[in-house]
């Protein structure tokens, strides 16, 4: 079961996936793990892509597909995968399926947790980070025993400038731009499938638990 995760920031895909890939025994891959790997390990496309990631500039299409390929080519990715942040584009995704369709293989599912934008903009907003420990709350959902005050380590907590409203706006509007076009994309090719992520995490979980099957 080959499965692609889609979903504007903040709308809890990185979490689905994580659970999908727990409960059907498939890697949960991030294009982030993948470049940590190589890198770690010294392989030819890691050096590669660190000298990009050394000068500040974004890794190419290219090279970010075949270390995708590589990764998804193992042999723990035999019975599927959930990827997770790729691809963001329609070139990285016709890129992909032409690499895939060589080895004769296809996305089974592209998985769109759609949540508006408002709600997105909330529920970031309302998250608060330690600035010791590094855990993380949230106002409303996740909140601490004493307000601004970490439960674990008794420190201050913040709104960290990824979670402002303003800059939480920049990343949808950047989302819509660019990665919006790929549910037209997979839509056409029929392996869309939406979930209604503005309900509680689990029952989100659920409803993609009876798409993809027990």
């Amino acid at each position: 079961m080959k499965i692609i995760m889609l979903g504007a920031p903040g709308a809890g895909k990185g979490t689905q996936a994580k659970m999908i890939a727990d409960k059907y025994g498939i890697p949960h891959i991030s294009t982030g793990d993948i470049f940590r790997a190589n890198i770690k390990e010294g392989t030819e496309l890691g050096q590669k892509a660190k000298t990009y990631m050394d000068q500040g500039l974004l890794v190419p299409d290219e090279l970010v597909v075949d270390l995708v390929v590589d990764r998804v080519g193992k042999e723990d990715c035999a019975n599927g995968y959930v990827l997770d942040g790729f691809p963001r584009t329609i070139p990285q995704a016709e890129s992909l399926d032409a690499a895939l369709d060589k080895l004769g293989e296809k996305i089974d599912f592209a998985l769109n947790v759609e949540v508006p934008d408002e709600n997105i903009v909330n529920r970031m907003s309302g998250r608060r980070a330690c600035v010791s420990c590094g855990a993380t709350y949230h106002i409303v959902h996740i909140p601490t025993k004493v307000e601004g005050i970490c439960d674990r380590c008794g420190s201050e907590l913040i709104l960290r400038d990824d979670d402002k409203p303003e800059t939480v706006q920049k990343r949808l509007g950047v989302y819509h731009e660019q990665t919006q076009p790929l549910i037209d994309y997979y839509k056409a090719k029929e392996v869309l499938v939406e979930v209604d992520g503005t309900k509680d995490m689990q029952d989100v979980f659920t409803d993609i638990v009876n798409i993809l099957g027990a």
